[in-house]
């Protein structure tokens, strides 16, 4: 994770958005008076923190997922090109 000043981010905002749209796993922490105050994070990024906050607020979805993972954890689970031949799809 990248941190900067808020005067810095301010002077450089198009520069840090570049870097951002280049490398969407960039994180960049702004301060202000030694404080941290807002983080800058790529769409894709804070979409996909949106949709696992969806995940754990859905009760059943995250039981879904947990269980899912204790069988992945033990075992039972398929490779990706295993399901695909059991359910018959192509590319």
């Amino acid at each position: 994770m990248k941190t900067m000043t808020l005067t810095e981010a301010r002077n450089q905002l198009l520069k840090v958005a570049e870097e951002i749209e280049r490398r969407p796993e960039q994180v960049v922490q702004i301060t202000k008076r030694g404080k941290k105050v807002m983080t800058l994070l790529s769409t894709e990024v804070y979409e996909a923190l949106v949709e696992t906050l969806e995940i754990v607020a859905d009760e059943s979805a995250y039981a879904k997922l947990r269980r899912a993972i204790k069988e992945i954890d033990a075992g039972k689970g398929r490779s990706w090109t295993a399901a695909r031949a059991e359910l018959d799809l192509t590319e």
